[in-house]
């Protein structure tokens, strides 16, 4: 296939424009990855039609874009989760005074 000189000079600008722009990306290289998350990743990426670099690029995107949660202590966030479902009031039950401690020794 034969292109004209126009054709070829963007088509050859449009590659170096494009590896040179995946040239100044960072490299991230994950080691140890066990071979049931490989393979669930790759499923994953054929699923969506990605590559699984893109998937693994998608996964990270996604995850660090995300909202972050809200703060609170755990009582706080226990309530919000529930609260929807209604409350209930618990009648707490008659608590006898602390009895002495034994002593021994006397």
């Amino acid at each position: 296939m034969r292109a004209t000189a126009n054709a070829g000079g963007a088509s050859r600008f449009a590659s170096v424009a494009s590896s040179g722009s995946i040239d100044s990306m960072p490299t991230l290289t994950i080691r140890q990855l066990d071979e049931k998350t490989k393979t669930r990743l790759r499923v994953r990426a054929a699923h969506h039609g990605r590559s699984m670099e893109e998937e693994a690029r998608e996964i990270l995107r996604s995850a660090l874009t995300a909202a972050s949660p809200v703060k609170g202590n755990l009582a706080e966030t226990i309530h919000r989760r529930f609260a929807a479902l209604g409350g209930h009031e618990f009648e707490l039950p008659r608590r006898d005074p602390m009895r002495r401690a034994a002593e021994f020794g006397k």
